[in-house]
């Protein structure tokens, strides 16, 4: 019986070991050195702010993997000898395959911070950094004040979970506005509002320098590229993460950033694979990074290998981009592309709508010259996916998407809606006199 070997049991690998066994009897086996049982990495936050216990991340209960005879071993991989087609443990223990699926992950980023290393220094990525936060955090008598270092999604949240123990929180971002190198200016400044709103200590344009131990080996202050020194128990560094490969540098398997793979996410090696955040394409498909270390792409990788390694060769493709996330208390939706005024394409031009009052606002990018949609960012304001992959497929013009914008809205009946109120703002920008359109049932669920 043919063995799949699958290291890493986040979403990707946990997805391609899943579908694998729907389309097949092979053996399967997970390694992993993190947890016992696979849970949804993107939950931890509330788990530390006391929505849930961690048991209520894992999707499965204990009893699934034996029921659907995939194997899992507790371990770390050290080394993978690609020639004998084995892996070696940390304990020595080996372990062979007949394939073999990377999906490792990533790891936080660190750049050489004096004192990177110091107690009281983490990421928050996994369950041991969970417990880490725990540990170091509990309250804000043990922890009188916590630094973050790097402004993207995963500080914000580690900031949120800080306040929600009332932990003072001092934010440190090299940018002159929080994350604009992925939002336009407008969305940017509007989460600055939100999070100086949440008692955040945002400094803008200010890098970490060095991190201070105390006589313990603890972390007791950090200095910056402005001469401040800001005292502090915690610190979190959130500037990004990076493909977690550090054991397969002389495995002979080709690495750039990542591992690198083709369309069907296979190696330079026959048999073995990658999928997820450690796994690189030669190029990028689109306007995509060649590494997406996004929840949903790490599925869709494990569910189109699957279909390879059962015998129906699958390539990867995602479609249109698509991303969700929280900004605190604002939901943020963001479909097709919509670049920062740092990245945006020659002829990618916005329409920005933003609500006078709340913290509610849109930008819709389209191509100048064809007037093609080509990308909306949403805050405040729930969307249909499958209305905007629609549209993207049949590429309607800007007008069209403004005039129907009704469809996509997904906010519950009660909820106050905005369309009225953005296309009076269209009109006035673009100079058209567009009505927004009664929503249809019948548009919304049409396949074509």
């Amino acid at each position: 019986m043919e063995h799949i070997v699958i290291i890493g049991n986040g979403i990707s690998g946990v997805t391609a070991a899943r579908h694998i066994r729907k389309l097949s009897d092979k053996k399967i086996t997970i390694v992993s050195a993190e947890t016992d049982y696979f849970f949804s990495r993107t939950a931890l936050m509330y788990v530390y702010m006391g929505h849930m216990k961690f048991e209520h991340t894992q999707p499965y209960e204990n009893w699934f993997w034996k029921k659907n005879r995939i194997e899992l071993v507790k371990g770390f991989v050290t080394n993978v000898d690609h020639e004998r087609k084995t892996l070696v443990l940390a304990e020595g223990k080996e372990l062979t395959y007949d394939k073999l699926i990377i999906a490792t992950g990533s790891k936080p980023n660190k750049f050489g911070w004096p004192g990177q290393d110091l107690d009281g220094v983490q990421g928050l990525y996994s369950k041991q950094d969970l417990d880490m936060i725990e540990a170091n955090a509990p309250n804000n008598k043990v922890c009188n004040r916590a630094v973050i270092v790097g402004g993207g999604l995963i500080g914000i949240e580690l900031a949120e979970m800080l306040r929600s123990r009332k932990i003072p929180v001092t934010f440190l971002v090299r940018e002159n506005s929080f994350w604009n190198g992925v939002l336009p200016s407008g969305e940017s400044q509007m989460i600055n509002e939100h999070i100086l709103d949440h008692h955040i200590d945002l400094k803008l344009e200010t890098n970490l320098v060095e991190i201070i131990a105390d006589e313990n080996g603890r972390t007791k202050a950090i200095t910056t590229d402005k001469g401040e020194t800001i005292e502090c128990n915690v610190v979190g560094l959130t500037a990004g993460v990076s493909p977690n490969i550090d054991f397969l540098k002389d495995s002979g398997i080709e690495l750039g950033r990542g591992v690198k793979v083709n369309r069907l996410l296979e190696t330079n090696i026959k048999d073995i694979y990658a999928i997820g955040d450690c796994a690189e394409q030669h190029e990028g498909i689109g306007n995509r990074r060649p590494i997406e270390a996004v929840w949903y792409t790490g599925r869709m990788m494990g569910e189109t290998l699957a279909q390879t390694i059962c015998g129906n060769p699958k390539s990867y493709n995602p479609g249109h981009w698509f991303n969700s996330a929280k900004f605190l208390d604002i939901e943020y939706q963001t479909y097709g592309w919509v670049f920062s005024e740092k990245i945006k394409k020659e002829y990618e031009s916005h329409f920005h709508w933003r609500h006078a009052k709340e913290n509610i606002c849109i930008t819709v990018a389209y191509h100048k010259d064809t007037n093609t949609f080509l990308g909306i960012n949403t805050f405040g304001i729930r969307m249909r996916h499958e209305i905007f992959d629609r549209w993207l497929t049949e590429e309607r013009d800007v007008d069209y998407v403004m005039q129907y914008l009704k469809d996509a809205n997904f906010d519950p009946e009660f909820y106050s809606h905005y369309e009225e109120q953005i296309i009076s703002k269209y009109n006035s920008v673009m100079h058209t006199s567009l009505s927004v359109k009664k929503k249809s049932w019948k548009r919304i669920f049409s396949k074509s």
